[in-house]
C-alpha cells in the first residue's frame, strides 16, 4: 500500500511501433523532409497500479485527486494521490447484509455519499473519520447526483440534485458541521422538485449535470435509460442558494425538452470534457442503448444546450444481448468505451476506432471507468486490481482529419507548431479553393506553401487569373528573407509589370474609374514599400523601362520622387513647360547642385519664382555659381529679368553679407548699366577704405569711366588715395567736390598745398573768378597771396586782393614778433643753466665715518664710493653690480670696453718706477686719459641714483625672476 502510484508494472498490450527512423524519410511535395528519428508514443498509455486490495472491489471514484474505494462489505479506502503512501481505512460498521451500491464524490474531493443497496445513505467527508447517516434520503435507491460545481466548498455542498430509481428529482444540500442542539443530521433538507418518466412508468435517474450558462441562466440535464432531459431556465439575481426548483417549476407548463431512442439496455451513462479548470464543459457524450451520441454544447441557444449532435453506432461485436458497453470517458477528441474484457477509442471528428487495449483474463471481468473531472486521468477497476490510463499527444493527429474534412482553419490550428504539417494543410486549402474557383483564396493559401514556384504560377496563368497571380507574388514576396535577393528581384520586377498591365486595362474602361484610382494606390504603395526600398533603388533603370513601355508618366514621376531621383521629375517637368512644378520639386527638397543645373531654364520663363526660391534656400546656395544663369538672361532677357537679377544681387550683398568680389562687380555693373541711380549710393556706403572694398576698384574706375559717372569716377579714386587725379575729375564736376578731396591727404601739407594751388588756378583762370579765389584763399591755410598772384593776369588791379595782400603783412609781422620773444626766452634759459653749473661745482656733501653702502650694509669710507643728492651712498663695485642688469646691451658692451681701457692705462702706469723727462708728457697725457675714462664710466653707471632715478622707474614692470631661468629657479626650490 505504501507505493500505489509509485511503482507501475509494465503493460504487456501496450502497441509496440516497430516503424525505423529510415523507413520514413524523404523529401515531399513542398520540400519539407520528414525525419521520424524516434518511437512515436501512443496517445492512451495503460499503467497498473501495485496494489493488491485484501477484498473485492464494489465501487470505485475518484475526484481532484481524492480516490475512494469500497471493499467487502463493510470497508472503505480513502486515498489522497497527492499523499499516496498515506492510506486512510474506514469501517462502516454495518451488521446487516447491505452493500455499497454507489459511491458519489464532489468536484472537490470533500464530500463523499454512500448509497447502499438497503435504500439507506451514509455521508463521510475528507476531514473526518466518521460515517454519519443522511435520514431524509432514507427509503431511496440513489442512482445519480448533480453536484453544485459553483458554490460547492468543502464544508457545503450547496444545492444539488439527487436522482433516484424510482425518477424521482430531489432537491438537497449536505452541510460538513455538527449541527445544531435540533438538528444533528449532515443533511439541511431533501425535497422533491420533479419526476421522470418512460413509457408512462418511472425510470431511473442514471445521470444529472448542472451548468451555468451566460448571465443568470441555468442548464440542467438529466438521462434516463432511453431519455435525455434538458431542463433550461433563470434564476433571481444572487439565488444560488435558494436551488434550483424555481428551474424545474418553469418547465413545469411545457413538456421537458428531451431526446429519445428506441433501443434500451437497462442504463445509461453521459460524460462531459471541459478544458479548463472551473469552466464550462465544451463537449458530451451519451452512452445509450442505440450507440454514443456525442457534440457540442452550445450555451448561447435558447432552449437546447446540445449542438452539431452525432450518433455513433456500436460495432457489430457489441450485442446487447451478451457484450454491453460498461463506461464511457470523454476526452478532447476521443471518447473511450469500456466494455467487458477491453477498452475501445473512438475518434469524435471521424467516428473511427483509434484505440483498442485488451485486458488479460487474470484481473478479471472490467467494472467501471471513471475520469476525474479536476486532473483529467482515466481510472479503470476490476474486483482485483485498478488501472490508470495517461492520455498525451491527443491532438497531433487531429489537424490530417480536420483537413480531410475540409476544416482547414481547425487543422491549421493544430499543426501550426508543426510546419511540415502545416505546409500539406495549406497546399490543400489552397487546392480545394483553386478547384472551386476561389482563386485569391487559393493564392494567398499557396503562397505560404513550400510548393514550387513555378508550378503555382503555371496554374494561375493557365486559368487567366492575374488578380489571383498577383496575390500570389504578393504574399510570396512578402515571405522572402531579405538575404533572397535573386527573388526578390524577379517578383518584384513581375509585379510592377502586373500592375502596370492592371492599370492599362482599367484605365481604357471609364466605368471602372474608381477601379482604376484603387488599383493606382495599391500600386504607389507597393512602390514605396520600405522593406523592398534596396531592390527598387538597384534596378531601378528596369522599373523606369517598363514605367516608359506602358507610357505611364505619372507613376514615373512619383517612382522618380520615391527614389529620390529628382533630377529626373525636374527634367520631366521642363520638357512639359510646367516650370512651377519644377520649381516646386527644387524647393521642397533644396538640392543646391540640382538648383544651379536648373536655374538657367527656370530663369528665362519664372524669374520672380525662381528668385524667391533662392532668396528662401538663403546661404545654401552659392550665388557664384548662379552667375552664369543671371549674366545669361540679363544680357538678352526683359527687364524683369534684369530686375530679379539685380533684387537677387543685392539680397547676396545686403542680407548674407557676400565678400565674393565676382558678386560686387556684377552688382556694380548692374547698376552702372541698368540702375545708375543706385550706383553712386553703393560706392558710397562700401566704404572708403581700400580694406573695407569687397569690389575691384580699377574695374569700378573703368567701369564708371566707360559710362560718364564722373562723380563716381571721382569717388573711387578718392578710395585709390589718388587725389590728383581725383582733383583734376572733380573740378570738372564740382568745386566744391574738388575742395573735399583737396583736404583728404592730411599728413602731406606739400600735396594738399599742391592740390589748393589745381583748386586756385583753375578759379582764376578758368572761372576768371577773382572772389572765389580769395575764398579758396580763406579755405586753406597754406595758401598765401604770393602763391596765386602768378595766377592772376596782367590787367586785374590790386584792389582786387588789397585785404589779402594786408592780411598776409600782418601775419609776416606777428611770425616776426614771435621768434624774437622766442629768442629772447632762449638767452634767458641759457643764462640760468650757466649759474646752476657753477652753482653745482661749489656744492658738497658730508659723509660720517659710521656710513654704510645702500646695498652690502658694509662702511662706506673703506673703499672708493658714490655719493648721491638723493642722499644714498654706494661702494663703486656695489653700484656697478646693481646698473649693470638694467643698461642696454649697447651700454653694456660700451662699459666694457672702458673699464679695459681703465685697467690697460693702470698696467702701465704701474710699470714705470722713474719716468724719463720724454715720459712726463707722455704720462700727463695717459693720466689726463684715465680721468677721461673715469668720466665716461661715471657718466654711464653713476648718472643718475639707481634707487630714485629711471632704471628703477623703467624696472617696475620687470618679473624678479628671468623668465629664461624660472625653470632653473623652480627646480632649485623643489
Amino acid at each position: 500500500m505504501a507505493s500505489i502510484l509509485d511503482q507501475y508494472e509494465d503493460s504487456q498490450n501496450i502497441r509496440q511501433h516497430s516503424r525505423m527512423s529510415t523507413a520514413n524519410i524523404g523529401i515531399t511535395h513542398s520540400g519539407f523532409v520528414n525525419v521520424r528519428l524516434e518511437e512515436e508514443k501512443p496517445i492512451f498509455t495503460k499503467q497498473r497500479i501495485d496494489f493488491s486490495p485484501p477484498e473485492k472491489i464494489n465501487q470505485f471514484s475518484v475526484c481532484n485527486n481524492q480516490l475512494c474505494m469500497s471493499l467487502g462489505k463493510d470497508t472503505l479506502l480513502r486515498i489522497d494521490l497527492g499523499k499516496p503512501d498515506q492510506p486512510n481505512q474506514i469501517e462502516l460498521g454495518r451488521k446487516d447484509d447491505s452493500k455499497v451500491h454507489r459511491l458519489f464524490l464532489d468536484p472537490t474531493g470533500s464530500h463523499l455519499v454512500i448509497c447502499l443497496t438497503t435504500n439507506e445513505c451514509v455521508y463521510l467527508n475528507r476531514n473526518t473519520q466518521k460515517v454519519r447517516g443522511l435520514s431524509r434520503w432514507r427509503g431511496h435507491l440513489i442512482e445519480s447526483i448533480g453536484w453544485n460545481k459553483l458554490i460547492g466548498s468543502e464544508t457545503n455542498t450547496g444545492p444539488i440534485l439527487v436522482g433516484t430509481s424510482q425518477g424521482i428529482i430531489f432537491e438537497a444540500e449536505i452541510s460538513a458541521s455538527e449541527g445544531s442542539l435540533f438538528n444533528t443530521n449532515p443533511d439541511q433538507y431533501f425535497r422533491q422538485v420533479h419526476y421522470l418518466e418512460e413509457d408512462g412508468k418511472p425510470a431511473p435517474v442514471c445521470c444529472l449535470e448542472v451548468e451555468r450558462g451566460l448571465e443568470t441562466k441555468y442548464f440542467i440535464i438529466a438521462t434516463t435509460r432511453k431519455r435525455l432531459f434538458q431542463f433550461v431556465g433563470k434564476l433571481a439575481e444572487g439565488s444560488e442558494q435558494q436551488g434550483f426548483s424555481s428551474i424545474f417549476a418553469q418547465n413545469q407548463d411545457l413538456l421537458p425538452s428531451f431526446q429519445e431512442f428506441p433501443v434500451n439496455m437497462g442504463y445509461s451513462e453521459i460524460t462531459f470534457y471541459t478544458s479548463k479548470l472551473r469552466s464550462r464543459p465544451k463537449t458530451f457524450a451519451w452512452m445509450m442503448g442505440n450507440g454514443v451520441l456525442y457534440g457540442q454544447l452550445d450555451y448561447v441557444r435558447p432552449d437546447s444546450l446540445l449542438s452539431d449532435v452525432q450518433v455513433w453506432e456500436y460495432t457489430q461485436d457489441i450485442d446487447l444481448n451478451f457484450v454491453k458497453p460498461i463506461s464511457i470517458v470523454l476526452t478532447q477528441f476521443h471518447f473511450l468505451l469500456l466494455l467487458p474484457d477491453r477498452v475501445r477509442g473512438i475518434c469524435t471528428l471521424n467516428g473511427q476506432v483509434v484505440h483498442e487495449d485488451v485486458f488479460p483474463e487474470k484481473f478479471g471481468t472490467l467494472q467501471k471507468m471513471i475520469k476525474d473531472p479536476i486532473t483529467g486521468l482515466v481510472w479503470i477497476y476490476t474486483e482485483k486490481a485498478v488501472f490508470r490510463y495517461h492520455i498525451q499527444k491527443e491532438a497531433r493527429d487531429v489537424w490530417q482529419m480536420y483537413m480531410n474534412m475540409n476544416k482547414f482553419d481547425l487543422a491549421k490550428e493544430y499543426c501550426k507548431d508543426r510546419p511540415e504539417c502545416l505546409d500539406m494543410v495549406l497546399a490543400k486549402e489552397a487546392e480545394h479553393c483553386f478547384q472551386n474557383k476561389r482563386y485569391l483564396e487559393s493564392a494567398k493559401c499557396y503562397a505560404l506553401t513550400q510548393n514550387y514556384f513555378e508550378e503555382i504560377a503555371l496554374k494561375f496563368i493557365e486559368a487567366k487569373q492575374e488578380e489571383a497571380l498577383k496575390e500570389f507574388l504578393i504574399k510570396k514576396l512578402v515571405n522572402l528573407k531579405p538575404s533572397e535577393k535573386t527573388q526578390i528581384t524577379l517578383l518584384v520586377t513581375w509585379l510592377t509589370e502586373l500592375y502596370l498591365n492592371r492599370l492599362g486595362q482599367l484605365e481604357a474602361d471609364e466605368g471602372k474609374q474608381h477601379l482604376f484610382l484603387e488599383t493606382r494606390e495599391e500600386f504607389r504603395t507597393f512602390l514605396k514599400s520600405p522593406k523592398h526600398k534596396d531592390c527598387f533603388y538597384n534596378n531601378r533603370s528596369t522599373i523606369y523601362d517598363l514605367l516608359a513601355s506602358h507610357g505611364d508618366v505619372d507613376n514615373m514621376v512619383y517612382f522618380s520622387v520615391i527614389m529620390q531621383d529628382y533630377e529626373r521629375v525636374i527634367s520631366h517637368y521642363c520638357q512639359h513647360d510646367d516650370y512651377s512644378a519644377a520649381l516646386d520639386v527644387l524647393s521642397k527638397h533644396c538640392d543646391d547642385k540640382l538648383f544651379y543645373k536648373f536655374s538657367p531654364v527656370l530663369m528665362q520663363h519664372i524669374p520672380k519664382k525662381v528668385v524667391d526660391a533662392w532668396i528662401q534656400m538663403g546661404n545654401r546656395l552659392d550665388p557664384k555659381n548662379l552667375i552664369p544663369a543671371l549674366v545669361n538672361y540679363s544680357q538678352m532677357g526683359s527687364m524683369q529679368q534684369i530686375n530679379e537679377t539685380i533684387r537677387y544681387m543685392e539680397f547676396c550683398v545686403y542680407e548674407l553679407d557676400v565678400k565674393e568680389e565676382a558678386i560686387h562687380n556684377y552688382l556694380l555693373s548692374l547698376y552702372a548699366k541698368h540702375k545708375p541711380d543706385a550706383l553712386l549710393w553703393y560706392l558710397e556706403q562700401a566704404g572708403t577704405h581700400v580694406s573695407d572694398i569687397h569690389y575691384d576698384l580699377k574695374y569700378a574706375l573703368r567701369l564708371c569711366s566707360e559710362h560718364g559717372y564722373l562723380q563716381a569716377c571721382v569717388l573711387v579714386y578718392k578710395i585709390m588715395e589718388l587725389y590728383e587725379e581725383a582733383v583734376d575729375l572733380a573740378l570738372k564736376v564740382d568745386v566744391d567736390l574738388a575742395k573735399s578731396c583737396a583736404d583728404l591727404p592730411e599728413d602731406d601739407e606739400e600735396l594738399r598745398k599742391k592740390l589748393w594751388l589745381k583748386i586756385a588756378r583753375h578759379v582764376v583762370q578758368e572761372e576768371k573768378d577773382v572772389k572765389k579765389a580769395m575764398n579758396c584763399l580763406s579755405s586753406c591755410n597754406l595758401l598765401k597771396i604770393e602763391d596765386i598772384l602768378p595766377f592772376f593776369p596782367d590787367f586785374v588791379t590790386i584792389d582786387h586782393f588789397k585785404e589779402a595782400i594786408c592780411s598776409s603783412l600782418e601775419e609776416y609781422n606777428k611770425h616776426i614778433e614771435e621768434l624774437k620773444q622766442e629768442m629772447e626766452e632762449a638767452t634767458e634759459s641759457a643764462k640760468r643753466i650757466r649759474e646752476d653749473i657753477q652753482e653745482m661745482r661749489n656744492k658738497y656733501g658730508v659723509v660720517e665715518s659710521q656710513e654704510k653702502c645702500a646695498t652690502c650694509d658694509f662702511p662706506l669710507l673703506n673703499r672708493p664710493f658714490y655719493l648721491f643728492l638723493c642722499g644714498h651712498m654706494f661702494h663703486y663695485d656695489c653700484l656697478l653690480q646693481e646698473v649693470i642688469p638694467h643698461l642696454s646691451v649697447y651700454k653694456q658692451n660700451k662699459l666694457d670696453e672702458l673699464q679695459k681701457k681703465l685697467a690697460a692705462t693702470t698696467q702701465t702706469t704701474k710699470a714705470r718706477h722713474k719716468p724719463r723727462e720724454e715720459d712726463t708728457v707722455s704720462l700727463g697725457k695717459g693720466q689726463g686719459s684715465r680721468e677721461q675714462i673715469k668720466s665716461d664710466i661715471d657718466d654711464i653707471i653713476a648718472c643718475e641714483c639707481v634707487y630714485c632715478g629711471e632704471l628703477m622707474i623703467k624696472s617696475i614692470d620687470k618679473p624678479f625672476i628671468d623668465p629664461q631661468k624660472f625653470d632653473q629657479e623652480m627646480s632649485s626650490w623643489l
